[in-house]
């Protein structure tokens, strides 16, 4: 249970998910969408996330190639808890933010003798 909970709770899937809640995304446009991802990390993400049958990799014969990304229906059964998440951080981002800078200004990083 552990390993499938790190696995959909990584900040990544978590963006990859959300992003394709009520669309199709070809590969570019879910790079440009989830800000920060390398190219890297998100072929990674998108090959776990369709590994555990949360998405679907559709390859369309073209020059270049197209492929296209979309929640299955057991994917689809995390948005709910996805978007709540998200709207969660979003509504105390500022309050955290300030906690942090707080938190950092009272303790001082120890150095060693």
């Amino acid at each position: 249970m552990l390993q499938i909970l790190s696995l959909i709770g990584d900040k990544w899937s978590i963006l990859v998910i959300g992003q394709l809640r009520d669309r199709t995304l070809r590969f570019s446009e879910l790079h440009r969408a989830v800000k920060g991802i390398s190219q890297r990390m998100l072929t990674l993400t998108l090959r776990q996330l369709e590994r555990d049958g949360l998405l679907t990799r559709t390859v369309h014969p073209s020059v270049p190639p197209r492929v296209d990304y979309a929640l299955t229906p057991l994917g689809a059964t995390l948005l709910d808890s996805v978007v709540a998440l998200g709207e969660w951080a979003t509504a105390h981002r500022q309050e955290i933010n300030d906690n942090r800078r707080r938190y950092d200004a009272t303790h001082v990083p120890r150095t060693r003798p």
